[in-house]
């Protein structure tokens, strides 16, 4: 493996984890820009497709139409994979995602393990996501006594 090759998979679990980090701060216009212009992200939920948004405009309002109902956000990454192309590559990352939203007056906690299947451009010299597939494996949700 080269020294470029090793370069360009830290640039790539640098996007991974700044989505992370930028969606739990809910900085949802630079969480936008980690994604290519015309996206397409996709999410499904128990094997049913619950999300097919395309363009960054459009996921951008749906993410602030998710953000809004939230009250806490917490994101852990785990493995990352890619292989890598020239210009483009093609990834997968597990996360295990926390929310917590307030039901019916009470806090509940909302545990998602997901896995991400990626498809990434360089554009410009940086790497952006431009396909996502985010399959929600294990969803668990419980009062939240925090």
């Amino acid at each position: 493996m080269t020294l470029e090759i090793l370069k360009e998979k830290q640039e790539l679990r640098d996007l991974i984890d700044n989505y992370a980090y930028l969606s739990d701060e809910w900085k949802i216009a630079e969480v936008m820009q980690l994604f290519a212009e015309d996206v397409t992200y996709k999410v499904y939920m128990g094997g049913n497709l619950v999300a097919d948004v395309s363009g960054r405009d459009n996921m951008e309002r749906d993410f602030n139409m998710h953000a809004a109902q939230v009250k806490t956000y917490f994101t852990l990454n785990g493995q990352h994979t890619v292989n890598i192309d020239g210009d483009t590559a093609r990834g997968i990352s597990f996360s295990q995602i926390k929310m917590v939203r307030e039901v019916e007056g009470k806090d509940i906690l909302s545990d998602y393990s997901v896995k991400c299947e990626d498809y990434y451009v360089k554009r410009e010299g940086k790497w952006v996501i431009k396909d996502r597939v985010g399959h929600f494996l294990i969803i668990e949700s419980r009062p939240f006594n925090g």
